[in-house]
């Protein structure tokens, strides 16, 4: 019996490797695989890009996904902060954002899998011939279910990292800044966009580099 199942799953490994390294073989081969085949792949980037961007300071390190203040890139709102910007405190509290970033990333491995298993990728024609269709995919058809489960973590990392604090410090005096979007809502859905954003972009090049090596997707299975 045991003889039976070890070569049941030999012949399931070898399947899987079988398909992945397809990808590596034709532009069009991903359109050809099984859905697993293609939920592998996305799923293997999006690991990788939540990983990397949980790193303590990844988002901030890398201007490409930094997280800003709302309001024409930070800048509007450091006009309206006034002498709390020349003291340096918007530039903390942007580190800020981008700490809570990070850990919202930290913790959203099961939201991006359960949004990669609801889809139909059999269904999905962008993914033919491009490097990053999969991840383009995504985002087009669960971006919006994406940020509404991903913005309760990003609030609630906003509030741990004492974003929330800095918020109501400089803002005191001050009601214009609701309407520049810094209040607690606004800098919430504006810090959970940019993070999303963020998201997408490194699993584009994690699925982009997959598709040159998909050796990778079989990463810890030997």
């Amino acid at each position: 019996m045991k003889s039976d199942e070890s070569g049941i799953a030999r012949r399931m490994l070898l399947a899987g490797v079988v398909g992945v390294a397809a990808l590596a073989q034709a532009p069009w081969a991903l359109a050809r695989l099984p859905s697993g085949g293609v939920k592998g792949l996305i799923g293997g980037a999006s690991d990788g890009a939540l990983d990397k961007l949980a790193v303590p300071g990844a988002f901030y390190r890398d201007a490409a996904v930094r997280i800003l203040l709302p309001g024409a890139g930070g800048k509007a709102a450091s006009k309206l902060f006034g002498m709390g910007d020349r003291l340096g405190l918007t530039t903390n509290l942007t580190k800020s954002l981008n700490d809570a970033g990070g850990r919202a990333a930290g913790e959203a491995k099961p939201i991006f899998r359960s949004a990669i298993d609801d889809l139909r990728w059999s269904d999905a024609p962008a993914l033919v011939g491009k490097k990053d269709g999969a991840t383009r995919y995504l985002q087009s058809s669960a971006g919006d279910t994406l940020f509404g489960k991903l913005s309760p973590l990003v609030g609630s990392a906003l509030a741990d990292v004492g974003a929330f604090r800095q918020l109501d410090q400089l803002s005191q005096g001050n009601p214009m800044l609701a309407g520049a979007g810094l209040s607690r809502d606004g800098l919430s859905r504006s810090v959970t966009e940019q993070a999303l954003k963020g998201i997408f972009h490194y699993m584009a090049g994690e699925e982009a580099a997959l598709r040159k090596n998909p050796a990778g997707l079989l990463k810890g299975i030997f």
